[in-house]
C-alpha cells in the first residue's frame, strides 16, 4: 500500500493538504530504513501510506504526516512550519504532524517544535500505541474536514438565502411570509414594498395576521373566501379593501399561496400585495360612463325621435312650437351630458396629489364668494376652524364646487340655503360637511353610490360620482345623509397634507 517518492507515486492533490479519497492517507516523510518499513507495515493495515523524502511531498494531499529527524534535516523545519502556518492562516481543517524521535534524544526536542507538531513519539513504540495515537489524530482531522465541508455548505446556503431575501426586499410588490404552525398564522417576514404600501414598519407588522389591515369597508364575503381557502391550504386571489396605518383606505390585489416542503406539508404561506386603487376607480368610472353613454343618451335620442314624429304630424297646424322646444332642449341636454362625461373623466384622470398642500379654508372662502355672485338669491354660510387645514388631495376644490352646486341646483326653493362646515376629526383627517335645506337626495342615488351600479339600478347624477371618485382616489370616504328637516348632508372625509 505504500508509494516511495522522492517525491514519487500517484498522490492526489487537495486544498490545505486535504485527502480527496475516502481512505485516510498517511505521509511518511522519512528516509528508507527499518523504521519506515515497520511504520508502513503497521499503519498500512488501516491507511493508505505515501512515502517521500523531500519537501515537495508536503504540497500533496494527506491526512497525517509522520516524519523523523532525518526528514527535518532533508526538508528543513522551516518548510514544515510553513506548511502548518499556511493551513492555519487559510482557515483550513486540522492537519496533524507527528515527530518521531529516539527515546535517548527526546529531551532535546525544542519547545518551538510543539507549535508545529501535534504529537512527539519516542522510538521504539508499541504497534497498538502507534495505531491508537495516529488514529486519534486522523479522526480529529476527518471530523475537522467534515465540519469545514458542512460550514461551506451552510455558508453557500446562507448566501443563497440572502440573495433571495434581497430579491424579495427589493421586489416592486409587497411580499409577506406567514407561519401557519403558530397561533393565528402570523407574518414572520415583510419586505420593504409592503412597508411602503401599508405604512407599517416590519416590527409593527411581524407577529400579526394579514387581517389586521382590514376595516369597516372590507367586504365580508372576501374575508370569508380568504379564510376558507387558507384553511384548506389552497391558493387564493382577491381584490380587497384594506387600510394603511394612517387610516387611509385603498384597494389591494392580494395573492396568497401555500409553501410546501418536500413531503407536501405546508410550512408557510406567501402573500403578494399590489395596490389597485386607481384601477378600481377607473373600472367603476368606466362602468358608469358607459352606462351614461348607452342608456341616458339613448333615451334622449328616443325622445328626440318621438317628438320629431309628433312635429311631422303637427305640420300644417297653428302651433308646432311645443315639440320644437322639446327637441331643442333634449339636444342641448344631450350635448351637456357628453361634455360632463368628458370633463369628469379629465378631472379624475388628472386628480393627483398636489405638490404643495393647499389651505382648505381659503379654498372654501373663495368658492363661497363665487357662488354668492353666481346665485345671488342663495344663502351660504361657513363654519371654519381658526387654524389652517392644509390638504394635498388633487381635485378637492372641484369636488367641493360640485357638492355646493348640487345643493343649490337641486333645491326647488327660490332662496336655497347651504351651510359648509369643516372639522378636524383627528390629527391627520378633516371632515367637510355641505348641508342644504332641499328635498334630499333620492334613495336610489344613495343605494347606487353604496352598492354600485346595475343595469336596472343606476344614478342620474354624475356629480355625486365625481365627488366619490375624487375622495376615494385620495384614500378618503364620501357619504351622504339627511337632516332632521329632510335636507341633505354630504360629508367628504379626506386626509390632511403630509
Amino acid at each position: 500500500m505504500s508509494h516511495e517518492t522522492g517525491h514519487e507515486g500517484p498522490i492526489e492533490r487537495g486544498e490545505s493538504g486535504q485527502s480527496t479519497g475516502d481512505e485516510p492517507r498517511v505521509l511518511l516523510l522519512m528516509g528508507p530504513g527499518r523504521n519506515r518499513d515497520l511504520l508502513t507495515e503497521t499503519l498500512g493495515r488501516q491507511y493508505r501510506i505515501e512515502t517521500a523524502t523531500d519537501s515537495a511531498a508536503l504540497g500533496t494531499a494527506f491526512d497525517c504526516c509522520v516524519f523523523d529527524r532525518s526528514g527535518i534535516e532533508r526538508t528543513g523545519f522551516d518548510r514544515i512550519a510553513d506548511v502548518v502556518d499556511a493551513g492555519r492562516s487559510e482557515g483550513g481543517p486540522f492537519l496533524p504532524f507527528v515527530l518521531l524521535v529516539p527515546a535517548d534524544t527526546a529531551d532535546t526536542v525544542g519547545a518551538a517544535a510543539w507549535e508545529y507538531v501535534d504529537d512527539v513519539m519516542e522510538l521504539p513504540v508499541e504497534k497498538a500505541e502507534l495505531l491508537s495515537r495516529v488514529d486519534n489524530l486522523i479522526q480529529r482531522r476527518r471530523t475537522a474536514v467534515e465540519l469545514e465541508t458542512r460550514s461551506q455548505e451552510l455558508a453557500e446556503t446562507v448566501a443563497e438565502l440572502r440573495l433571495k431575501e434581497r430579491a424579495m426586499d427589493e421586489a416592486p410588490v409587497g411580499i409577506t411570509l406567514t407561519d401557519p404552525d403558530r397561533d393565528d398564522n402570523p407574518m414572520i417576514y415583510v419586505n420593504e414594498q409592503f412597508q411602503d404600501l401599508t405604512g407599517y414598519v416590519a416590527e409593527e407588522a411581524i407577529g400579526r395576521n394579514w387581517g389586521f389591515l382590514q376595516g369597516e369597508d372590507t367586504d365580508e364575503e372576501t374575508r370569508r373566501r380568504l379564510r376558507e381557502r387558507i384553511d384548506a391550504e389552497r391558493p387564493v386571489s382577491v381584490d380587497i379593501v384594506n387600510y394603511r396605518k394612517n387610516g387611509r383606505r385603498f384597494w389591494q390585489k392580494l395573492d396568497i399561496a401555500p409553501v410546501r416542503d418536500e413531503d407536501g406539508v405546508v410550512k408557510n404561506f406567501v402573500g403578494f400585495q399590489t395596490e389597485i386603487t386607481d384601477r378600481k376607480i377607473r373600472e367603476r368610472r368606466l362602468r358608469v360612463l358607459n352606462r351614461v353613454l348607452s342608456h341616458n343618451l339613448k333615451n334622449k335620442m328616443n325622445l328626440i325621435e318621438g317628438h320629431v314624429s309628433l312635429l311631422r304630424e303637427e305640420i300644417g297646424t297653428d302651433d308646432p312650437i311645443d315639440s320644437l322646444t322639446v327637441i331643442e332642449r333634449a339636444a342641448v341636454d344631450l350635448m351637456d351630458l357628453g361634455e360632463s362625461v368628458r370633463r369628469i373623466d379629465r378631472i379624475i384622470s388628472t386628480a393627483e396629489p398636489t405638490a404643495e398642500p393647499v389651505d382648505l379654508c381659503d379654498r372654501i372662502r373663495q368658492l363661497v364668494t363665487v357662488f354668492e355672485d353666481r346665485y345671488p338669491d342663495a344663502t351660504l354660510s361657513v363654519d371654519l376652524p381658526d387654524d389652517p387645514c392644509a390638504v394635498s388631495v388633487g381635485g378637492v376644490t372641484t369636488a367641493l364646487e360640485e357638492a355646493i352646486e348640487n345643493a343649490i341646483e337641486h333645491n326647488p326653493d327660490p332662496t336655497p340655503s347651504v351651510e359648509i362646515g369643516v372639522e378636524r376629526r383627528e390629527e391627520e383627517w378633516v371632515d367637510i360637511e355641505v348641508v342644504d335645506d332641499g328635498p334630499g337626495i333620492p334613495a336610489r342615488e344613495v343605494e347606487v353610490l353604496e352598492g354600485g351600479e346595475t343595469p336596472l339600478n343606476h344614478a342620474d347624477r354624475l356629480g355625486l360620482w365625481q365627488i366619490h371618485w375624487i375622495v376615494t382616489k385620495a384614500g378618503g370616504k364620501f357619504s351622504t345623509g339627511e337632516t332632521e328637516d329632510g335636507g341633505t348632508v354630504v360629508t367628504l372625509s379626506i386626509p390632511l397634507g403630509d
